[in-house]
């Protein structure tokens, strides 16, 4: 077996404060550093490997090679995943707990989430064009929470919709925080899993009856391997695991609409509705815009890849950001082009804004569905349906912060409708 020193090491006993520092880029800065798409470091005082590229990622999700259990960070488990949720299981344990949530990716229930979002976003137009100015962000992921509890048979009060949005908001704001943001963020999870316990207890209960399609009941009759009902803080936690990603879509609408106001060729192209341009653009944004850094997994048995030795028990960090602008796999990948997607068929681990698959564009994940078919339904209502002002603001965002926003949150103004509703006689 080749040696470790094959594998180029990171310099320094420690790095965690630069990934904090570095955000997005720290993977793909020692990449082209270090001129590997394999090397070693450390964090929070262990050994860590971290890859990027599309043969990197053909690897990380090898199962016999991999596993998820004990990936996670406790803090990431604290404020973001949610303790027993799907992402820490492996083999036929995951392969169930997953079935569960593809069951609720029907067709007919695709069409509804569609649907609602269509809805919510319109009910928002007269709020808006009363409205000097407002933050899209914030409106982003209030409709974002909206849709998701509508469709997964939640219920939510009017006044309730603010502040459950901002709950699941500062859980995926925390998500390399430290200090407050991070606490903010444990403290919005804690809040979350209490409210939706006691909502599966109702379930149970008979004394709330969501329809049997719906993710509130699937996931609260669901039975374990076993036969055996999820505990309550377990169905709490997959229940979210259905919320909380659905409003996190807030921030790709928002980098959205950033692109709208960027490369004004897009809106125009948006706005003549050609077929299938909706859908280049949302994978674009998911391609060029920060949203998830990197993902982890742990070495499950040792084995030697290219001449990197794994061993049993190590952390891998894969580079979700830089495997996207990877320029061995893109074309000019740090330019905005929609286009590169049109009859797009490149690797699906080439493309990976939401991890690996064998599947790409549409077809990947169930998660991914919703996440590109919200993301087209949000930029066609942005370009067609609405005419807005966007004012003087400061715009960039920071590839050190994790997660990353426009600094601003993308202010608009002057909001006002498009075209206005047909009338029936």
């Amino acid at each position: 077996m080749n040696s470790n020193a094959e594998t180029p090491k990171d310099k320094g006993l420690d790095h965690t404060l630069a990934l904090l520092s570095e955000g997005f880029q720290f993977i793909p800065n020692r990449r082209k550093e270090l001129g590997s798409d394999v090397f070693q470091t450390r964090l929070l005082g262990q050994k860590v490997i971290c890859m990027s590229g599309k043969e990197a990622a053909e690897v990380f999700y090898d199962e016999e090679r991999f596993i998820r259990k004990g990936a996670a960070p406790p803090r990431i488990k604290k404020s973001l995943f949610g303790k027993g949720g799907v992402q820490g299981l492996d083999d036929a344990d995951h392969k169930h707990r997953k079935l569960m949530f593809l069951s609720l990716m029907t067709p007919e229930r695709l069409d509804d989430v569609v649907n609602i979002t269509r809805k919510n976003w319109q009910a928002k137009i007269p709020e808006w064009e009363e409205a000097e100015q407002l933050v899209l962000f914030d409106e982003a992921e209030e409709v974002m929470c909206k849709t998701a509890c509508e469709w997964a048979g939640v219920p939510l009060e009017g006044n309730e919709v603010n502040q459950r949005a901002k709950e699941f908001g500062e859980m995926v704001d925390a998500f390399g925080a430290v200090g407050q943001r991070y606490q903010r963020g444990k403290k919005a999870r804690e809040r979350s899993e209490k409210w939706i316990e006691a909502f599966i207890e109702q379930i149970r209960a008979k004394k709330e009856r969501p329809a049997e399609n719906t993710a509130a009941y699937v996931i609260a009759w669901h039975r374990d391997r076993k036969g055996k009902l999820l505990d309550r803080h377990t169905a709490a936690v997959e229940l979210i695991n259905i919320l909380r990603p659905i409003v996190a879509i807030g921030r790709y609408i928002t980098f959205g609409a950033l692109a709208l106001h960027d490369y004004p060729e897009v809106r125009q192209k948006l706005e003549k509705e050609e077929e299938g341009y909706s859908k280049m653009v949302a994978q674009e944004i998911r391609r060029f815009y920060p949203f998830g850094p990197f993902l982890g997994a742990r070495v499950r048995t040792n084995f030697n890849w290219n001449g990197h030795e794994f061993k049993k028990g190590t952390l891998v960090l894969l580079d979700i950001y830089g495997t996207n602008r990877h320029p061995d796999l893109w074309e000019k990948p740090d330019e905005f082009r929609p286009e590169r997607f049109k009859d797009w068929k490149g690797s699906p681990f080439a493309f990976i804004p939401q991890g690996g698959g064998d599947h790409y564009m549409g077809h990947r994940c169930a998660g991914e569905w919703v996440t590109v078919m919200l993301m087209q339904e949000s930029l066609e209502f942005l370009a067609n349906q609405v005419t807005y002002d966007v004012p003087e603001q400061d715009l960039s965002y920071r590839l050190g912060r994790m997660p990353s926003i426009p600094k601003s949150r993308l202010v608009i103004a002057n909001v006002r409708r498009a075209h206005e509703p047909s009338q029936t006689t």
